[in-house]
C-alpha cells in the first residue's frame, strides 16, 4: 500500500487544502492529513479543532483518507506510517524557496522518502490560511476561500463568539 503525508497547521482548512487532497488521493492508496500541533504559533483553533474540521471537508471523499494530529519531526512521524510520500502544495515562488530547504533536510533525514509536490489551482494560489484569518478580523468576505462550515467556525471564532 502506498501511503502518502500531507502536513500541515490547516489553521483553518481552505479550499487550496482541499484542492490538493483531492489531487493527492490519485497519487496514493492512502492519504493521511497529518495535523501539526503548534501551539507556539497561537493558532486560532486548538488541535482537535482542526483535526475535526478536516475530518469533516474530506468526509465526502471517495477515497481512503486518514486525519491525524502529530507532534514530532515530520520525518518521525512519516516513518511511524510508512510513508512513501510526502505531498506539499506550491502556491507561488516564496513557498518553492522554503519548501526546496525543507525537502532538503528532509531528504538527509531519510532518503527512501519522497516528497511530491502538487501546483495549487490558480483560483487557489492565493489562498493563505493566515489571510483568510487577518480577513475575517477585519471583517470581510472569506466565503470564496473556504467552505461555509469553516467559515463560520471562523468568523465565530474571530468574534468571540467560539
Amino acid at each position: 500500500m502506498r501511503i502518502g503525508l500531507y502536513p500541515g497547521t490547516f489553521d483553518p482548512v481552505t479550499n487550496g487544502h482541499i484542492d490538493i487532497i483531492g489531487r493527492a488521493v490519485k497519487l496514493v492508496d492512502r492519504l493521511v492529513i497529518g495535523v501539526a500541533r503548534n501551539d507556539d504559533k497561537g493558532p486560532l483553533f486548538t488541535t482537535d479543532e482542526r483535526v475535526e474540521m478536516l475530518r469533516e471537508a474530506v468526509a465526502g471523499f471517495d477515497a481512503d483518507i486518514v486525519v491525524e494530529p502529530f507532534d514530532t519531526l515530520l520525518m518521525h512521524f512519516a516513518e511511524k506510517l510508512d510513508a512513501a510520500v510526502i505531498v506539499r502544495g506550491l502556491r507561488a515562488v516564496a513557498d518553492f524557496e522554503y519548501e526546496f530547504q525543507m525537502t532538503a533536510m528532509n531528504q538527509r533525514l531519510n532518503s527512501r522518502i519522497e516528497t511530491v509536490f502538487l501546483m495549487a489551482d490558480p483560483r487557489h494560489q492565493a489562498i493563505a490560511s493566515r489571510l483568510v484569518k487577518e480577513i475575517a478580523r477585519l471583517d470581510g468576505a472569506i466565503e470564496s476561500f473556504v467552505s461555509p462550515a469553516v467559515a463560520a467556525r471562523v468568523l465565530a471564532k474571530v468574534k468571540g463568539r467560539a
